[in-house]
């Protein structure tokens, strides 16, 4: 069975009651438990691990290399400024999908930028939840045309 490692990058780890008119109302272990549920009908397993720390992050990516098929980042503020995550998934070379629960390019200015783009396989934003969702039925077809 093919491995997902889905990692949740800073400050999603108050989802629930952070900002819930910009994030909605699911926790982050809601978010893992419907991952979990989609994984099951879809054939896939996944690991689900959330960090507000930059170089952990770059370690799990980096462990990623041995131990996944794919990855699922939702890499949150640090899409806008960690050329180091970047500069991880480009050394690891595991498909990876950008997740995001809103639409960084319908916020902020300074949210439209990515550093990780061209980097990353594909990006899916704005569903909420469903991003998630989404990123891993995607990964369903990309690993099963391989």
């Amino acid at each position: 069975m093919k491995r997902i490692e889905v990692i949740h990058g800073p400050n999603l780890n108050l989802l629930g009651e952070r900002e819930p008119d910009i994030y909605g109302g699911a926790t982050l272990a809601d978010i893992d438990d419907a991952l979990q549920r989609r994984a099951e009908t879809v054939g896939l397993r996944v690991r689900c691990r959330q960090s507000n720390g930059e170089g952990e992050i770059v370690s799990w990516i980096q462990d990623a290399r041995a131990s996944a098929d794919g990855i699922v980042l939702n890499p949150a503020g640090y899409t806008h400024t960690s050329v180091a995550i970047r500069d991880a998934l480009l050394a690891c070379r595991v498909p990876t999908i950008e997740v995001h629960l809103s639409d960084p390019v319908s916020r902020e200015d300074f949210r439209h930028r990515t550093v990780l783009a061209g980097a990353v396989r594909g990006r899916i934003a704005g569903f909420g939840t469903m991003s998630y969702l989404l990123a891993l039925d995607a990964f369903r077809d990309i690993l099963a045309s391989r």
